[in-house]
């Protein structure tokens, strides 16, 4: 059996598979802000900071840990654990002095992982995803570089601001002390992976990409782009390596503290983007995965490293070898929801049968689906750009709105996708909306291929339990096979007489972006 975790936002998360019978044996989570209310942090990160300040607390990890194994030790047998992965929120850092090799190999059973490992961090939190306080350190590591073209050819995206090389660049900055005290700087996902296994362990190609320093040529910290976020930045990272490499086997803390075996295998941990896309089955380009939430996210594989001319979307290794995008679109059940209210309608309006009775309106009404900023594309929209009929502009035929807000979400998605040069074979949705028949069907159709919904729950978790399976020689894409199951719902096919018509209103909905 394998073994898989996600330290996410708010919780860590375990699952475990045994493939001899194709299940899922065994899950469990602990919740941040329920489970460890002591650290307040009720949403997994510290409430309250300054000028887009977000952190977290790596110690509050290291609690869930051991709490989080405890919990499944109690109910089931963790000797049976052949090989752990795991997964970790993409972007957070963690900062650590040069006590921190000795002290995590030498770990005491008879203490737990908060108090032994407090004296080797060298910067008491994190900064974590959601942290939007780089913007300076952003523009002054582009330009150090030439500017956002030529860092988003380097390493697969513009410089952002939660990424973790200008969060790096911020600590040196703001606490030259404390840089120059701290010997490894991990991220969320390797820093977990060297506790289990009880060395430093090195970064994946996956989760690297999303530090805006990784060289996606090369597969090697970038040497301009280390330079100009900090000095002596190649001294404090791991090297970077792929996710299914076999680090070691599981640290005695845990083989003494909690019934692992002793030659249990540790691969190294990947970012939850990157895990997702395995536990969702999508790591074979052609695979499209879209989560329908708050915001919509788009994410696939790419046998090469391409980037995204507009530096809209980005670029982070595939575990299963090769690339893959991400792109996120802010307008998603937000812009759903608005119009929603806005005309006073239920969601019975966006089922297949109200979809249905505006099926001659394909393509012809434009919406630029845009309620509030958008990020992809980059450009802050205040309201819905409408382009078409009497009736549809003024609102007196509701449903030729919903269908038009619904065609321009997944025609906004295919137009700033196409830079992947990857057909779309299949679609997986996945996310609250992905249940709904119509929004199903109408993205079937815009994208001119089959829609699947996912059953999947915890992907991360899951994704992270394949890759431990596949780094103990399992075949990953059979695994998928298994594990990676779409719901008993039937697969939609697209109507292929729309094919044409989507086409063109593609380049209607292109023009119309222009023009905003």
């Amino acid at each position: 059996m394998h073994l898989g975790l996600d330290s996410s936002t708010q919780s860590l998360t375990a699952v475990i598979i045994d493939p001899a019978s194709g299940t899922i044996a065994h899950q469990q989570s602990v919740n941040f802000g329920a489970d460890l209310p002591a650290w307040g942090c009720p949403s997994g990160f510290i409430p309250g900071g300054a000028g887009g300040e977000v952190h977290s607390q790596p110690l509050m990890w290291l609690e869930a840990l051991d709490l989080l194994l405890s919990r499944v030790g109690a109910s089931f047998d963790l000797s049976k654990i052949r090989s752990i992965a795991g997964s970790g929120q993409q972007h957070g850092s963690v900062y650590l002095n040069a006590s921190f090799e000795t002290v995590v190999s030498s770990l005491d059973p008879t203490g737990d992982l908060r108090t032994q490992l407090a004296p080797t961090l060298s910067r008491s939190t994190s900064p974590i995803w959601m942290d939007t306080s780089t913007g300076a350190e952003c523009a002054e590591i582009a330009a150090a570089i030439g500017g956002n073209d030529e860092v988003c050819r380097r390493t697969g995206s513009i410089m952002i601001e939660r990424f973790t090389g200008p969060q790096i660049r911020r600590f040196y900055k703001l606490d030259p002390e404390g840089y120059a005290a701290t010997a490894r700087i991990h991220l969320v996902s390797s820093f977990i992976a060297s506790v289990i296994a009880g060395t430093s362990a090195p970064i994946d190609y996956g989760d690297a990409a999303g530090m805006n320093l990784l060289n996606l040529e090369s597969l090697e910290w970038d040497a301009g782009l280390m330079e100009a976020t900090a000095p002596g930045l190649a001294e404090k990272l791991p090297p970077a390596a792929a996710a299914t490499t076999v680090q070691g086997t599981v640290s005695a803390y845990f083989v003494a503290k909690y019934g692992f075996r002793p030659d249990c295998r540790c691969a190294l941990f990947t970012g939850d983007n990157p895990a997702s896309l395995v536990g969702m089955g999508a790591t074979r380009p052609g695979n499209v995965v879209i989560s329908l939430g708050t915001s919509d996210t788009f994410f696939a594989a790419m046998p090469t490293a391409k980037t995204d001319p507009n530096g809209f979307g980005h670029v982070f290794g595939n575990p299963a070898g090769g690339f893959m995008s991400l792109i996120c679109f802010r307008n998603g059940s937000l812009a759903r929801e608005a119009l929603r209210d806005r005309l006073a309608l239920d969601w019975s309006a966006f089922d297949r049968e109200a979809l249905a009775a505006t099926r001659g309106e394909a393509g012809r009404n434009l919406m630029l689906p845009f309620f509030g900023p958008e990020i992809t594309p980059r450009k802050d929209f205040d309201a819905p750009l409408l382009e078409g009929s009497e009736a549809f502009e003024s609102g007196a035929d509701p449903g030729l709105q919903v269908r038009a807000l619904l065609e321009g979400q997944f025609l906004n998605m295919r137009l700033h996708s196409m830079w992947m040069g990857v057909k779309t074979e299949r679609l997986r949705l996945t996310g609250g909306a992905s249940k709904n028949d119509g929004i199903a069907q109408l993205a079937a159709d815009v994208f001119q291929a089959p829609v699947e919904r996912l059953e999947v729950s915890n992907s991360a978790a899951l994704g992270a339990a394949l890759i431990a399976a596949a780094a103990d020689g399992m075949d990953l894409e059979a695994l998928q096979d298994i594990y990676c199951r779409s719901s008993g719902e039937a697969t939609l096919r697209p109507d292929p007489a729309l094919g044409s018509i989507y086409q063109d209103a593609l380049g209607r909905f292109e023009s119309l972006l222009g023009r905003a």
